[in-house]
């Protein structure tokens, strides 16, 4: 049985942490078909000690639900990466997930995400002191390196081996490749032949359907398979790899619905509010259906829940699969620009 620390996970499969997408009522979606944990997007350190709207929204959790409920931080700063992950623990958090993969240039440029990899010695000095500041399992994300000339992946594990986390997962691109080009897979290999006995191994990337991630394991033995896009409107994903059956049009829909719902509550901000922020879900569910562009287009112009509600229920229902059906796409992020935590 894969297990972090203490928690042992009945699944392999879990699922990634996804900007504007790992929220709540997504993480529970993912947890009821079977995924192992699902950590939440990444929360800035300094938005948590700001006690920031959104920065506090991300940690809502189902307490026993969420077993154990994981926090990514990301910061430059080694004090308030501490503060952060304290106020962390108060609020819930039984795991802290170090992010040090986000290449976007305004988080790097403060000495974050994907830039900590540039300074293993550093890095490692901010897992071991969140670690005994709040005694909680200390993970962490990476990628392979800074660009083609960099691929420091083994000094940094063996940096954070020497910091004692937990587990460590890994997207096997460089942060110069962004999204593009295709994973490396013996990256994932190569980290545990060398220190699979020092923690957990996760791997990401590249991982479009079951297939996909059934091979990963196989061909590099990491302890879990980390599922980002190929999730994202598809989080049945898990229930298939566990043997389960695809979802019918029925239950599509009342997926979908049931998502909205909980986001329109947990975001807290009105119907209105949930409509527009809820349109990049509606394209996940309805990737690879027959219509989707059209369905896409009239969600888009429409202003009330019931109205919606017509319209999803109509789509869902009669809407067959294109070709293979709904296997998502590749690889591991999700969303909404803020980093590597996002559907990349």
């Amino acid at each position: 049985m894969p297990h972090i620390a203490s928690y042992s996970f009945a699944t392999p499969y879990a699922l990634a942490p996804m900007a504007g997408v790992s929220e709540e009522p997504f993480r529970l979606i993912a947890r009821a078909m079977g995924a192992s944990h699902c950590p939440t997007e990444l929360i800035s350190a300094q938005g948590l000690l700001r006690h920031a709207a959104g920065s506090l929204r991300y940690l809502c959790h189902r307490p026993g639900v969420e077993e154990p409920f994981c926090v990514q931080l990301f910061g430059g700063e080694a004090k308030l990466l501490v503060k952060a992950a304290l106020c962390a623990k108060l609020l819930g958090a039984q795991m802290i997930d170090l992010n040090m993969g986000c290449p976007v240039k305004k988080v790097t440029k403060t000495g974050a995400g994907a830039a900590l990899m540039l300074e293993p010695a550093r890095a490692a000095d901010i897992c071991r002191a969140m670690g005994e500041a709040t005694g909680l399992p200390i993970t962490a994300k990476i990628r392979s390196g800074w660009d083609a000339q960099h691929q420091n992946y083994l000094e940094v594990a063996e940096a954070l081996a020497e910091a004692k986390i937990a587990a460590l997962a890994v997207h096997p691109r460089t942060r110069a490749q962004g999204y593009g080009g295709k994973a490396d897979w013996g990256v994932i290999a190569r980290l545990k032949q060398h220190f699979g006995s020092a923690f957990a191994v996760l791997g990401n990337g590249d991982v479009r359907c079951p297939a996909d991630a059934v091979r990963m394991q196989a061909q590099t033995g990491c302890d879990f398979v980390m599922i980002g896009r190929a999730a994202l409107g598809n989080p049945w994903i898990f229930r298939q790899l566990l043997g389960g059956p695809p979802p019918s049009g029925e239950e599509r829909f009342e997926t979908a619905w049931g998502h909205f719902k909980a986001h329109m509550a947990w975001l807290g901000g009105g119907e209105g509010a949930a409509l527009r922020s809820f349109r990049k879900q509606w394209a996940y569910y309805s990737h690879g259906l027959e219509g989707a562009s059209a369905f896409r287009a009239g969600v888009y112009r429409l202003e009330d829940t019931e109205s919606l509600h017509r319209a999803a229920h109509r789509f869902f229902t009669q809407a067959k699969p294109l070709g293979g059906g709904l296997e998502g796409s590749e690889g591991e992020e999700g969303g909404k620009g803020s980093g590597e935590e996002g559907p990349g």
